[in-house]
Formats: C-alpha cells, structure tokens, sequence
C-alpha cells in the first residue's frame, strides 16, 4: 500500500526542486515512489500539473514498437508501427496511473497564487535518511494532505516547521515501512 503525500511551497522554483531531489533520492533507493506530479497555480489562478512520466510518449513508444513486431508478423512492418504508436499514444492519453488528476487540480485551486505543491505516492521509504537530504526543504513546505498515519504525519510536519533534528532518527513514516 502506498501513501499520499502533498506539501505545499511558496513558488514553483522550490516546488521543482524537491521534486528533483525526490528522483534523486529514488535513484538511489532511498525512497521508492509510484508518482510524483507539481501542482502549480499562476498568478492568474491557473492551475497546471506537471507529471513525472509523459504516459502519451511512453505509449506511443511503446505501441510503435508492439506495433513494428506485428507489422513484421504480417510483413507490413511500417503500417503496424504506425499503428501501433497512434493507439499506443491514445492509450497512453486515456491512462491515468498514480495520484488522481482531478483531486490535484482541487489541491491546486486551494494554492496560493503563484504557489506550488508536490504530490508525492510513496511505497518504501528510508525515513531518516531522506530527511537528511530534504534538509534544505525545511520551513519552506507546509503538508496539506496525507494518508499516513496521525502519528508519522505529526512527525512530517514537525520536520518542515523545524521542530525537530534533522538527523533524529524516529520511526519510519508510512506505518514502519523500510
């Protein structure tokens, strides 16, 4: 079972940024995530997600090359590629893996202009050694939502409003996941 978590942030630039340091750390299997989207909101009120997998490319991808094999089964490869990509695409389009767009959307209205957040649906994680590294995060985010329980939420918010040590260990958040 996975957890879903969003902190919000003052402006995108922050907001990208512990994104990025979230691949990171993923990279290095510190902590393991099935989505990672930021929720922007301009200074007119317009809300825009940006994903961590285009789902339109991958498709496509990969449908052109299911698409090629087939072609060469009936050997008209370049048709079945062809094919292939255009339904993969539309797949690809029509596929909403991880954290549900809608309820981001309504995360985003409720931002701040100018703001930002990051929705992060995490399975694994190495508490203790992520918030090591999401160090320079501190006092910039605030948790707006998550489906951890009271008491590693409680701990999440207290690292972001700086009341506890950054390298405290302390059980793992997402219910003593390792």
């Amino acid at each position: 079972m996975s957890d879903l978590i969003i902190v919000a942030f003052p402006d995108e630039a922050t907001a990208f940024a512990a994104a990025e340091a979230l691949v990171l750390l993923q990279k290095e299997h510190l902590v393991e995530m099935e989505d990672v989207v930021v929720v922007t909101r301009d200074e007119n009120g317009k809300v825009d997600l940006h994903q961590s997998t285009d789902l339109v490319t991958g498709g496509a991808i990969g449908g052109g090359l299911w698409g090629t094999l087939i072609g060469l089964l009936f050997l008209n490869p370049v048709v079945g590629a062809a094919v292939g990509a255009g339904a993969g695409a539309l797949v690809g389009k029509f596929t909403d893996l991880g954290i549900d767009d809608d309820f981001l959307r309504e995360v985003g209205q409720s931002l701040d202009k100018g703001g930002a957040a990051v929705g992060m649906l995490v399975r694994k994680i190495t508490t203790d050694k992520v918030i090591e590294r999401l160090e320079p995060f501190r006092e910039k985010g605030r948790v707006i939502h998550t489906s951890l329980s009271h008491e590693a939420e409680a701990q999440l918010k207290a690292f972001l409003e700086q009341k506890i040590a950054p390298l405290q260990k302390q059980d793992q958040l997402g219910g003593g996941r390792t």
